[in-house]
C-alpha cells in the first residue's frame, strides 16, 4: 500500500500530527500559567521563584533530549509506537499532577512530596512533547517529500495555533482556573484525545530514507561525528546542570558518546548540516531566547491599559500561526534560503525598533515586525535540512531542532542574561554613577565565563539608607532590558551573513535544489 503519493497525500494523517503539535502547545502554555501565576502552583505548593522555574525547566530539557534520542530509534520502533508513548506521557503527567493535589489536600505540610510528584510529572510531560516532535516531523516530510518546506511550515503553525487556542481557553476559564487549578490539567486532554483517536488506526508511512534503501549506518554518517559532537555536548552539559555532575563526569560521558558514534558511522558528516547546526544556536536564541524579554517589555505597557499580559503571547502567536500557512507561496517566489535571509532582516529591524520603542503603539508595531521575522526561522530550517540531507531521515531532521532547544537553555538564555546585565551596568553608571553600581553589584559565573549583575538584596539594603539612589538604580536597570534588545540583534545579523553565504554557495553550484532520493515511501 502506498502512503507517500505526492498527488494524494494522507491529509487525515497530517491533521492528526498537526493536532498532536497543538497538544504540546497546550501543555506549554497551561504549565507556564500554573508556574508563573503566584495564586496557582506557587500558592498551592508553597513554591519560591527558584522552585517554580525549576518545575518549568523540567518540562523543557527532556523535550530536547527525547527528540534527539527517539530519532535514533524511531524507524525501528515505528511512528505509531512513538505516538502511543507520547499519549501515555500526557496521561502520566495528569495522574502525577492530580496526585500532588491530593497529597497537599490531605496534608498541607507534605510540600516536598507534592513538589517531587510535580517535578517528575513535568519531566515525563517533556519526554512526551519531544516524542511528538520526533514522529510528526519525519511523517510530514515523508508524505510531502516533494514539498517539504511548505508543509513543515504549515505543520508548525500548530505550535503558535495551540498557544492561541490554549491561551484563550485559559483566559476564558478565569476564576474557575484560580479556584481549582486542576481544570488546566484537564485542558490538555482535549487535543490529546483527538489526536490519539485520529492516529490510532492511521497507516503511517515508511520514512523516505528507509524506502530508498538508505541504511541506518548511512543515516548516522549523514549526521556524522561533527553533528554528534554538538548534540552530545549540549545534552551532557544539560544533564550535568540537572544532576550536578562534575566536569570530569560530564566530559567523560561526552567523549564516550562521540567516540562510540564516530566508531560506528565512520564519517565526519555533511558539511552543510554541521553549518546549519551551528546557525541553529543563534537562531533559537533569536526566536525563543528573546521572547521572555520582549513579553516582559510589552507586559508593562499592557498593565497600563488594564489588559492581561497573556494577550501579548496570544497576539504574537496568532501572527506566526497565520503566516506559516502562507509559507508555500512565499517559498515559490524566493526559495527557502531567501525566506530565511528575509526573516533575519525583519528580526534585526524588529529588535532594533523594540529597543527604542516608548509608546504602546510603537511596541506593538515593532513586535509585529519581529513576529514576522521569527515566524519562518524554525520550520524553514527543518525544511532545508530535510531537503538537503534526506539520507539523514528522522535523525538529521529532528536533531537540529533538539540542538536549538538545548542551545537556548544552555547558551542562548544565559548569554542574553549576561547581555542584559552588561547593559544594566552601562545604564546605571551613566544615569547614577560607577560607584553606585559597584555598591550593588555581585560577581557570577556562567558557561562562557564570569559576569557582574545587580544584587537585588543590596539594592534593598541601599533603599534603607538612600531611597532616592536605590530608586534611580532600579529605574535604570528596568530600562536596560529594553536597550539590551538592540544588542541581541547581533544574532540575526550573524544569521543573515550565514544565509547570504549559503545563497551564494548554492548559486555557484546552479542554485538551490532539493535532494531527491528517488524513492517513494511505500
Amino acid at each position: 500500500m502506498s502512503h507517500a503519493d505526492p498527488e494524494k497525500p494522507n491529509m487525515a494523517l497530517f491533521w492528526g500530527c498537526f493536532i498532536a503539535l497543538i497538544t504540546t502547545a497546550f501543555a506549554f502554555i497551561t504549565r507556564a500559567f500554573l508556574v508563573n501565576d503566584p495564586t496557582l502552583w506557587p500558592k498551592a505548593f508553597g513554591l519560591d521563584q527558584v522552585q517554580a522555574q525549576q518545575l518549568f525547566g523540567a518540562g523543557i530539557w527532556p523535550f530536547a533530549i527525547s527528540i534527539i534520542v527517539f530519532s535514533l530509534i524511531i524507524d525501528r520502533i515505528g511512528y505509531k509506537t512513538a505516538m502511543w508513548f507520547s499519549f501515555i506521557c500526557y496521561a502520566l503527567y495528569a495522574t502525577l499532577a492530580l496526585k500532588a493535589h491530593g497529597v497537599i489536600q490531605a496534608n498541607p505540610d507534605a510540600k516536598k512530596e507534592a513538589y517531587n510528584l510535580l517535578y517528575w510529572g513535568s519531566i515525563i510531560l517533556g519526554l512526551g512533547n519531544g516524542t511528538v516532535e520526533a514522529y510528526i516531523n519525519p511523517v510530514v516530510a515523508t508524505i510531502f517529500h516533494r514539498n517539504k518546506t511548505k508543509w513543515l511550515n504549515i505543520l508548525h503553525a500548530g505550535w503558535p495555533g495551540g498557544l492561541v487556542i490554549g491561551g484563550l481557553i485559559t483566559l476564558a476559564l478565569g476564576e474557575k482556573a484560580h479556584s481549582d487549578w486542576r481544570v488546566l490539567v484537564y485542558v490538555i486532554a482535549i487535543p490529546a484525545v483527538i489526536y490519539v483517536v485520529m492516529l490510532a488506526k492511521a497507516a503511517f508511512p515508511v520514512n523516505e530514507r528507509v524506502a530508498s534503501g538508505t541504511s541506518y549506518r548511512e543515516m548516522l554518517a549523514e549526521f556524522g561525528i561533527l553533528g554528534a559532537a554538538i548534540a552530545s555536548y549540549l545534552i551532557t552539559a544539560q544533564l550535568a546542570q540537572v544532576f550536578a555532575w562534575t566536569p570530569v563526569v560530564m566530559w567523560s560521558v561526552f567523549a564516550v558518546a562521540v567516540v562510540a558514534f564516530g566508531a560506528y558511522c565512520r564519517s565526519l558528516g555533511r558539511g552543510i548540516l554541521f553549518f546549519l547546526c551551528l546557525v541553529m544556536i543563534p537562531l533559537a536564541t533569536t526566536e525563543l531566547g528573546t521572547d521572555g524579554a520582549i513579553s516582559g517589555i510589552m507586559e508593562e505597557r499592557m498593565k497600563e491599559i488594564g489588559a492581561h499580559g497573556l494577550w501579548v503571547l496570544i497576539y504574537t502567536s496568532a501572527i506566526m500561526m497565520v503566516l506559516r500557512f502562507f509559507a508555500g507561496s512565499i517559498i515559490n517566489r524566493i526559495s527557502p534560503l531567501g525566506l530565511l535571509a528575509m526573516s533575519a532582516v525583519l528580526a534585526v529591524v524588529g529588535l532594533l525598533a523594540l529597543s527604542k520603542a516608548s509608546s504602546l503603539a510603537a511596541i506593538f508595531i515593532a513586535a509585529t515586525v519581529y513576529g514576522f521575522g521569527k515566524t519562518f526561522f524554525w520550520p524553514t530550517t527543518l525544511g532545508v535540512v530535510s531537503e538537503q540531507t534526506p539520507k539523514g531521515g528522522a535523525l538529521t531532521l529532528n536533531a537540529i531542532g533538539g540542538i536549538g532547544m538545548l542551545a537556548v537553555g544552555i547558551l542562548g538564555g544565559p548569554v542574553i542574561g549576561a547581555i542584559t546585565e552588561k547593559t544594566a551596568q552601562a545604564a546605571i553608571e551613566e544615569k547614577v554613577s560607577a560607584e553606585a553600581y559597584a555598591s550593588v553589584a555581585k560577581d557570577g559565573k556562567y558557561i562562557l565565563g564570569s559576569y557582574q549583575a545587580v544584587d537585588a538584596d543590596k539594592v534593598a539594603e541601599l533603599a534603607k539608607t538612600d531611597e532616592a539612589a536605590a530608586t534611580k538604580i532600579s529605574e535604570a536597570r528596568k530600562s536596560a532590558n529594553q536597550s539590551a534588545l538592540g544588542r541581541i540583534a547581533m544574532f540575526p545579523i550573524f544569521m543573515l551573513a550565514c544565509y547570504i553565504g549559503l545563497i551564494l554557495w548554492f548559486k555557484a553550484r546552479g542554485g538551490y535544489k532539493p535532494v531527491n532520493l528517488g524513492g517513494s515511501a511505500h
